[in-house]
């Protein structure tokens, strides 16, 4: 006998906020959001452990504003007093639980913002003086402004602790400690955690009041949608030839590296090698990594490589393939690298490269975590190396020199004949940087538009540009003009050279139809 998914409606979803879902193609509930939603909208403080992808942002961000949007129909919003709270770990996962509650916001008129560090504060207190409803931040911002008094938490009517164990693991549970203890005693609590260890537990006991637990799986039970896979090579020249093979492939892929100065470096051998790649880790400067991950996350390249500073904040859909590059020390950090594909019910895989060496010590991580998996000894050649890979896109390595990041707005060689600048169009057409006297000039094709190099660089590589194309000299930002709308100032762009501007020179997600031109 099978059993009858709820809808959202029957779970208690407001229709407004249905209507929303429903737009943007969610109409079935996960098993996190049928258990936590009709206690979480009935305002009970709610404990919800769950596997990473599981549906943990929907499950308190739809209670969050659907008991907001409906307690301040008509209110009056008070400068630096908002009334919802979202905590999270990094940056990166603050941006996106940001970009998941807005447009459920936007159906009650509620205004939300983001906050966290390594960006000028500017911006946050100037939005938190013209008033927001819900904020979601990292503590130690927060805390930063709440001492400022630019913030003030005595309004709070609902809390969110995201990814809980992630914050004891990065030591932020004494700063939350303090945060939670300046919200409203009789305020609704929500807190979404994988394990409730190192700490965890002590924050439930203090903050939560009669809360209810829901456990979808194991604390530790990897997706089932998962496949893993342990790859052993005979030497280091081995292990590089394989990962840039399986990195070679059109879908989207994290290779995950120990260290900052790893990450730079293999993402820098697979753009010169001819492979769409940006890196993220801790060095790279705020512009820069949202500018890189935004790249990754609308197909602008198909590799990230990345620290563990990716191992939980990264949430971008269709993501095939996680590539332990380097093996993590310790299980959990397995689990949530290795959960980064096989999200939302859809299935991915998983493979680890070791050298002989480091069987035994993958054997006990593999344990811990509570996965079996059998080693193979691979090649280039090996069927299951090449099931992985796939289809591989016809990429064109420039002749003179290696490309790296470039350009205005989010363009591989620009638009149709300058029809579409700033577009995530490649192939077709391109654009021709004025500075293409240099030797590391980047020339894409024989389309309109130009785009002029700037000759100073800079560390981030980021790009102010409009025009029908991005160009520029290699490792420069460059400001383009041309005649299609504008490119987005800030985008991320990475432009390769190409034999005449043909088609096989640019990812296989710009050489389908052309998306709509970002302005």
């Amino acid at each position: 006998m099978t059993v009858e998914t709820p809808t959202f409606s029957a779970l208690g979803v407001p229709a407004p906020l249905v209507a929303k879902l429903a737009a943007d193609g969610i109409d079935s509930p996960f098993p996190i959001q049928i258990d936590t939603l009709p206690d979480t909208l009935a305002g009970r403080d709610v404990l919800g452990r769950g596997k990473t992808g599981s549906g943990k942002t929907l499950a308190f961000s739809l209670p969050m504003i659907a008991r907001l949007g409906g307690a301040l129909a008509g209110g009056k919003r008070r400068p630096g007093r908002p009334v919802g709270l979202v905590l999270a770990p990094t940056r990166e996962l603050a941006t996106q639980i940001t970009a998941v509650l807005q447009p459920l916001a936007d159906a009650y008129g509620l205004r939300t913002t983001t906050i966290f560090g390594g960006v000028s504060q500017q911006r946050q207190v100037a939005a938190l003086k013209a008033g927001v409803d819900i904020v979601v931040a990292c503590p130690g911002r927060l805390e930063d402004l709440m001492k400022q008094g630019f913030v003030s938490l005595d309004a709070v009517e609902i809390t969110v602790l995201d990814e809980a164990d992630h914050m004891a693991d990065l030591g932020f549970l004494p700063v939350v400690t303090r945060i939670l203890s300046k919200t409203p005693e009789n305020g609704q609590r929500l807190l979404f955690s994988a394990t409730l260890d190192n700490g965890v537990d002590k924050i439930v006991n203090r903050f939560l009041h009669n809360e209810v637990l829901h456990s979808v799986d194991e604390a530790n039970s990897p997706v089932a949608a998962m496949t893993h896979h342990v790859f052993e090579v005979n030497d280091a020249e081995a292990k590089t030839a394989l990962v840039r093979k399986l990195a070679s492939g059109t879908g989207r892929r994290i290779l995950f590296m120990r260290t900052k100065h790893h990450a730079k470096k293999l993402a820098r051998q697979l753009i010169e090698a001819g492979i769409p790649a940006v890196d993220l880790h801790g060095n790279l400067s705020q512009v820069a990594r949202d500018r890189n991950l935004a790249a990754f996350s609308a197909g602008d390249v198909s590799v990230l490589v990345a620290t563990d500073v990716a191992a939980r904040g990264v949430h971008v859909d269709d993501i095939e393939l996680v590539i332990h590059v380097d093996p993590p020390a310790e299980h959990k950090a397995y689990l949530h690298r290795s959960g980064r594909t096989a999200r939302a019910g859809s299935a991915g895989d998983v493979v680890t490269v070791i050298l002989a060496s480091q069987r035994k010590d993958l054997e006990q991580l593999m344990r811990k975590a509570a996965i079996q998996v059998t080693p193979e000894r691979v090649s280039l050649d090996s069927p299951s190396v090449n099931a992985l890979v796939g289809e591989v896109a016809a990429y064109v390595k420039p002749s003179d020199a290696p490309v790296t990041l470039t350009g205005g707005g989010r363009a591989f060689g620009g638009g149709n004949g300058g029809n579409g600048g700033g577009a995530r169009r490649g192939g077709q057409g391109g654009s021709q940087g004025a500075n293409a006297q240099r030797k590391r000039a980047v020339r894409d094709g024989a389309g309109a538009g130009a785009g002029a190099g700037s000759d100073r660089p800079r560390r981030d590589r980021s790009a102010q540009g409009a025009g029908a194309g991005a160009a520029g000299g290699a490792r420069r930002s460059g400001s383009g003009a041309g005649a299609g709308a504008g490119g987005r100032s800030g985008g991320s762009s990475t432009v390769w050279s190409s034999a005449g501007g043909s088609a096989a020179a640019a990812p296989r997600a710009h050489r389908s139809a052309p998306r709509r031109a970002q302005g």
